[in-house]
């Protein structure tokens, strides 16, 4: 027996150790590129050009990062993502929960119709040009509104909250018309406090999605400097550092600087410019990927 229990602990703090190392291979490979993005950002950028930096710069600076935010449309562009950010996330987030939330209705008849609708367009669109038009005809170029309502649905986010919401007792529903509540009260006060794992996630691809967005800048407000963005600021910089400054005209000390810095150093402090702030978001939605979905909800 003594035997028996002593290979046993033993194999058990064998499998144990193979599980440490694993998580910690994980971590590093997790890691490792991040760390290598910020090393060569915070790096000298005449000496980022011997190589051979990997997870701390040989040579500290923070010239690089002085370097972006000497441009002058980056405070404008900070706020303008900040908003769109803000602004897309939570308007996107209502109206696919509230489409989500129709089509999870057993006894609404056009939910198959809708579906397959919805469906097609994750396979099928109109193409840029078409969209362009469209949103010249709608009066939406050189506004904000344009980051806005082309991304207020999407199919598959429709989708997943549906899917979440199929799980949910459709008693809750049936209990609280009972009691006089309608479909707004319903959706508003029940079903969207019960869905807040998945909401949080939603919330997560959309606020991403947003803040990542430049393409949409460059073709519908290139020209509307109050409407540019953070990521579309930095793509000319970093467009302008590439082509030896030439494009960035602010003034002789500006270009002679830029003249100076590498586009990998740029390229890198960039990565974590726009990186950074998204990433302060991921701990405030962390609480909601966990916990029951009808915890508390129905009373025995």
């Amino acid at each position: 027996m003594t035997n028996k229990a002593f290979n046993a602990t033993r194999s058990e703090k064998m499998f144990d150790l193979f599980n440490y190392i694993l998580m910690a291979l994980i971590v590093v490979v997790t890691l490792y590129p991040f760390l290598n993005v910020l090393a060569i950002s915070l790096n000298n950028s005449t000496d980022t050009v011997r190589g051979g930096i990997y997870i701390w710069p040989r040579q500290f600076t923070l010239e690089n990062y002085k370097t972006i935010f000497q441009y002058d449309g980056l405070l404008q562009g900070l706020q303008v993502s900040i908003l769109r950010t803000v602004v897309g996330t939570v308007l996107g987030l209502i109206c696919a929960s509230m489409l989500a939330f129709t089509l999870s209705r057993v006894d609404f008849r056009a939910r198959k119709f809708i579906s397959t609708f919805l469906a097609l367009t994750m396979y099928f669109s109109g193409g840029m040009v078409p969209v362009f038009i469209l949103m010249r005809d709608l009066h939406l170029l050189g506004t904000f509104w344009v980051y806005i309502f082309p991304t207020l649905i999407s199919a598959f986010n429709v989708f997943v909250i549906r899917s979440f919401m199929d799980g949910l007792p459709y008693a809750l529903q049936e209990s609280a018309k009972l009691d006089g509540a309608n479909d707004f009260t319903i959706y508003w006060k029940i079903i969207l406090p019960l869905c807040k794992p998945v909401l949080a996630t939603i919330a997560l691809f959309l606020a991403v999605n947003q803040w990542n967005a430049w393409f949409d800048t460059y073709l519908y407000n290139g020209t509307a400097s109050q409407w540019t963005t953070l990521q579309y600021e930095l793509m000319k910089v970093l467009q302008s550092t590439q082509q030896g400054g030439s494009s960035m005209t602010n003034s002789n000390d500006m270009a002679k600087q830029m003249a100076q810095i590498s586009p990998e150093s740029i390229k890198m402090a960039i990565t974590i410019t726009v990186t950074l702030p998204i990433l302060l978001v991921y701990p405030f939605l962390q609480k909601y990927f966990v916990g029951g979905m009808t915890l508390g909800a129905v009373k025995s």
